[in-house]
């Protein structure tokens, strides 16, 4: 561990413009996110509802995902994030103009969840696959995907707990508000960003940027294939959880909008926890172990979050829950970034957002059908037994792949 190097990557300034830009605009889409799910369960009083409105909006990340990581390898992804943004915003922008004119549609915010899903398809390879790129130093990459999850998971800490308290005070169109502003901040930092004139074109022609390309990769480079299995299984059958948090803040702790957004934010602290714990982690680190450790973590904490009624408890159990997700994420992520060629990396990272934003979705679908049948907190506790249950059935596969990020570059 190495504390006095955990910044060290944001001394490439166009990834300190990045960092901060990301900072702020991802705030805002956690207090956009935090209020569309405490506003549709408001509204509806359903558990599925909130489902349906999570689906809407991964579910289309899923389907054009692969598109999304065939663009990244194939044009300029500086361009291409531009414009991400700025469709983002807009989104942001017509949502915010609808909210305060009163009209809280549930159609129109389904409809745009999915314009929203499908610009993340083409946003999330593109800016994934870009941080390779915009770090002057390569031996700090591992630092820098390290500080970029903990760019989320600090949004996470910071958007549900300001969307918790502009709920309550100012309302759901205020925290819509704060979002299409944020953006501002991110279009801004990238429009600043410098880069060598042949910076994104030098991955282009090495392969014919086509999805069957990518599989036969993945079909040669087992470890990689393994990792993307294991982020699928647990997004379709664990993390799903987070649907269940306004169910708990109503039913179960008989709260308001203010501990929803208090139990985001437990989550978001356990996640910056660990984000900061893996800044500082030396590249002969076995990741594969971290990741290993933390798939059992997640559902040890989910089995003690289930059944409890004391909300003291509850947010520690949901920021140990929040510190192991975010090790096993970002620890993926790490390993995916480090090991896969540059030529390929958009599409493998595309694929891991399927395995997230496909199977995210249907997982939200499948616990708000059963919810109501078995009971929200027996529902929980069957997440955290299955989460288990895959760190077993991945245990030998991971620990006879466990290589160091030092080794992977001695053969490079």
């Amino acid at each position: 561990m190495n504390i006095e190097n955990i910044f060290i990557s944001l001394k490439s300034r166009n990834f300190a413009l990045f960092f901060s830009g990301q900072l702020v605009s991802r705030i805002g889409m956690w207090m956009q996110r935090t209020a569309i799910i405490w506003l549709v369960y408001s509204l509806t009083d359903s558990v599925f509802m909130v489902g349906v409105t999570t689906f809407a909006e991964q579910f289309p990340s899923f389907l054009f995902s692969i598109r999304g990581g065939i663009i990244a390898d194939k044009y300029n992804r500086y361009k291409v994030l531009m414009i991400t943004q700025i469709l983002s915003a807009l989104q942001a922008i017509v949502l915010t103009a609808f909210a305060f004119s009163g009209n809280y549609s549930i159609t129109l915010i389904l409809i745009l969840s999915v314009f929203l899903g499908i610009v993340n398809a083409y946003d999330v390879p593109v800016r994934q696959s870009m941080i390779n790129e915009i770090i002057e130093h390569k031996e700090d990459l591992t630092n820098a995907i390290a500080l970029n999850s903990s760019l989320n998971t600090l949004a996470r800490l910071i958007g549900p707990a300001l969307s918790g308290f502009v709920l309550v005070k100012y309302g759901a169109a205020n925290c819509f508000l704060a979002n299409a502003i944020s953006f501002i901040a991110v279009i801004a930092a990238i429009a600043a960003m410098k880069f060598p004139e042949n910076t994104f074109s030098s991955h282009k022609g090495k392969t014919k940027g086509t999805f069957k390309e990518a599989l036969i990769y993945l079909s040669e480079n087992k470890p990689i294939a393994i990792i993307i299995w294991i982020a699928a299984l647990t997004s379709l059958f664990v993390y799903p959880d987070l649907t269940f948090l306004a169910v708990y803040e109503k039913d179960i702790f008989k709260g308001d909008a203010a501990t929803y957004g208090w139990l985001n934010a437990a989550i978001g602290v356990g996640a910056f926890a660990g984000a900061f714990y893996l800044a500082t982690l030396a590249k002969t680190t076995n990741f594969r172990k971290i990741l290993l450790a933390n798939t059992f973590l997640i559902g040890i904490s989910l089995l003690l979050f289930s059944y409890t009624s004391n909300i003291y408890l509850a947010l520690f159990f949901t920021m140990i829950g929040g510190l192991s997700s975010i090790l096993q994420t970002s620890v993926i992520i790490t390993i995916l970034q480090s090991e896969t060629d540059d030529a390929f990396r958009g599409r493998v990272v595309s694929l891991i957002a399927m395995a997230i934003f496909g199977m995210i979705p249907l997982g939200s679908l499948l616990v708000g059908y059963l919810a109501p049948i078995i009971g929200t907190q027996f529902t929980v506790f069957i997440e955290g037994i299955i989460s288990i249950l895959i760190g077993i059935l991945f245990y030998t596969k991971l620990i006879h792949t466990t290589t160091t990020l030092k080794q992977i570059d001695h053969e490079k």
